[in-house]
């Protein structure tokens, strides 16, 4: 066991709450890489016969473990999501990690051909992997993404230009300066055929000074197109929060909640 001290408490590097599988070295014959794929399994996966609804999430270096984490701290996606459904909270809900890689900032952009190969790796090879390898809810209402940063930039992208393979999205401090802001056009030039049974939860710091402003700017694009607040489209402001997985970790249960709650939240 290896042990750290940060802060009040003593980290654990290699527990992580739950099961997981994990698929080293996955190929993608659409962007000729490799990156690994860390799957968590909910608490009955092992016990029952049920089918699963997945959430996507990138940079899965950071989700589970401090040890790989960009920053020495995770997400604690186990913790919470283990949390949170077993409090009756949530549906249970399996959990696929996207390790980045080195050509991150071109992969979670969709409009860079990169990006475009990154969609199709996650729709045409890495969902078809999870859905004949686990028991997923494998239609719209059950496939998620999440994402934060460029990951939320690039999930908001998928969710947009998707809306019949994800039907649920969660976006936190979204980088929309990508491109000169080229996402507020296609928001604004193209309709989605995102329906009332879509989700999609935006958020952003108070202190990511150079986020919030086009985070609210999205904020009323959306809302100007009729986005129903609280049914199909939640955002939210975190007070005191900076552009870090600490951040993300702490006020994770939201987004959560919104996306997979047995009620509805606030």
């Amino acid at each position: 066991m290896i042990e750290a001290k940060n802060s009040n408490y003593i980290i654990n590097w290699n527990d992580i709450v739950g099961d997981t599988e994990y698929h080293h070295e996955f190929y993608s014959t659409h962007l000729k890489n490799e990156r690994d794929i860390i799957v968590w399994l909910p608490p009955s996966y092992h016990n029952s016969d049920k089918e699963y609804p997945v959430l996507y999430m990138q940079d899965g270096q950071n989700l589970f473990n401090p040890y790989t984490s960009f920053s020495g701290y995770d997400w604690k996606v186990d913790e919470v999501a283990n949390g949170l459904i077993n409090s009756r909270q949530i549906d249970e809900v399996i959990i696929v990690g996207i390790n980045n890689t080195n050509d991150r900032l071109n992969e979670y952009n969709y409009f860079t051909e990169t990006g475009k190969k990154y969609a199709n790796f996650i729709i045409r090879e890495l969902k078809l992997f999870i859905d004949e390898r686990y028991r997923t809810v494998s239609k719209v209402s059950g496939t998620a993404l999440m994402g934060s940063s460029l990951g939320g930039l690039i999930s908001f992208q998928l969710f947009w230009n998707f809306p019949k393979v994800f039907g649920k999205a969660a976006c936190l401090s979204n980088s929309f300066w990508v491109n000169d802001g080229e996402i507020f056009k296609m928001v604004n030039n193209v309709d989605s055929l995102i329906t009332t049974q879509n989700k999609l939860y935006l958020d952003c710091g108070t202190e990511e000074k150079e986020l919030i402003g086009d985070y609210r700017k999205m904020v009323k694009i959306l809302g100007d197109k009729e986005f129903d607040e609280k049914k199909n489209f939640y955002h939210h402001i975190d007070e005191g929060s900076h552009h870090t997985e600490f951040d993300w970790a702490k006020r994770l249960h939201i987004p959560l909640k919104f996306l997979f709650g047995k009620k509805q939240i606030l």
